[in-house]
């Protein structure tokens, strides 16, 4: 089957792939192009998990100041290599992430970040609640309850502010796909004036 041009296109404008990766993934979906994105998504995990043991030491502190300058961020994001750094996707990836934090005041980067004291607090809090369940009820709800925590307070797994279906963990496995390169949220600072550190 032939693949015209115009497909590809649509399809590079959907997902930011490269020519001929949008080309292979429409041959394979039989020119399906719902199909191919799901198929490209799913490649760019597969891209993304291989190179995920590689260095990324270079990179860019990106900012962002919310109008009235009354609340900032800064973001360090890493990669491979400066060629990388300076990439315009790179470039509008850490604002993205930096615009992202802004809007949705993530408290720690990752669960690993957050204190097991914390995690214990939650649970106590939770299974307050719901004492009067049975304890294999107790244990299921406390468990989504603490997923959905992990969820609201650490950035990587929040929905995407400006696509909320992709978590940004998904949105960075895209963009090393796109980049081809190693891509890192290293860490971040959220301002708000009058606000405690």
């Amino acid at each position: 089957m032939s693949i015209s041009a115009a497909d590809v296109k649509k399809l590079r404008d959907k997902t930011n792939a490269g020519f001929m990766a949008c080309k292979q993934a429409l041959t394979d979906t039989g020119g399906d192009i719902e199909k191919a994105v799901v198929a490209l998504r799913k490649q760019g995990l597969s891209v993304a998990a291989k190179k995920a043991g590689r260095q990324a030491s270079e990179g860019m502190i990106s900012a962002y100041v919310h109008m009235g300058s009354k609340l900032g961020v800064m973001v360090e994001v890493n990669c491979e290599t400066d060629f990388a750094a300076k990439n315009e996707m790179f470039i509008e990836f850490a604002k993205d992430i930096a615009m992202h934090v802004a809007a949705r005041s993530p408290k720690y980067l990752n669960k690993d970040d957050v204190p097991q004291s914390v995690i214990d607090k939650e649970k106590e809090i939770i299974q307050a609640q719901i004492k009067n369940k049975p304890p294999n009820v107790i244990e299921k709800i406390v468990e989504g309850k603490i997923n959905k925590f992990y969820s609201e307070n650490c950035l990587i797994l929040q929905g995407f502010v400006k696509d909320p279906d992709i978590t940004i963990e998904e949105y960075t496995k895209q963009k090393i796909l796109v980049i081809g390169e190693n891509i890192v949220i290293r860490r971040f600072v959220r301002f708000s004036v009058g606000e405690e550190l």
